[in-house]
């Protein structure tokens, strides 16, 4: 099951898309609540299959790591308690994930944020990161054609 799943900027956690009004988004929360709110314009909204992370060559998609972290924690959450986790610890715990990822670029407060999100996902049954998080074509594509 294809689904949006959004990262919105000031907000914790993360969001299914679940409906589009005039002005908004209506997102529903992936948390214990899975309540419902509306998300603005002004709101930086992201959606997940948007996001890569930086290696020493190219960028990785997210869903792409994120496989790599189901694989290593077995489809299980995070072995890892990223919260207390030392910034050591958090270096070489993702170069297990992703072994050629910029040390430069990617801080400890990105891979703690993508544990955050991959336990989230996990608690919520979304593993197939492959099929849930390919980019696709979206709705700001003009497809009428001039009369």
């Amino acid at each position: 099951m294809l689904q949006t799943i959004l990262a919105i900027s000031g907000k914790p956690g993360l969001y299914k898309l679940v409906s589009r009004t005039k002005n908004s988004l209506i997102v529903e929360a992936l948390d214990k609540t899975h309540r419902r709110i509306p998300a603005f314009a002004t709101d930086r909204i992201t959606s997940l299959a948007d996001i890569a992370m930086f290696t020493e060559t190219d960028d990785v998609p997210l869903h792409k790591v994120l496989t790599n972290l189901k694989n290593l924690e077995e489809g299980k959450i995070s072995s890892l308690n990223y919260k207390k986790a030392s910034n050591t610890e958090l270096t070489e715990y993702f170069a297990k994930v992703l072994p050629d990822f910029d040390r430069e670029r990617v801080h400890n407060s990105d891979i703690k944020k993508l544990l955050q999100w991959y336990n989230i996902l996990i608690e919520n049954g979304i593993s197939d990161f492959d099929n849930e998080m390919t980019p696709t074509e979206g709705d700001n594509i003009d497809n009428r054609q001039e009369a």
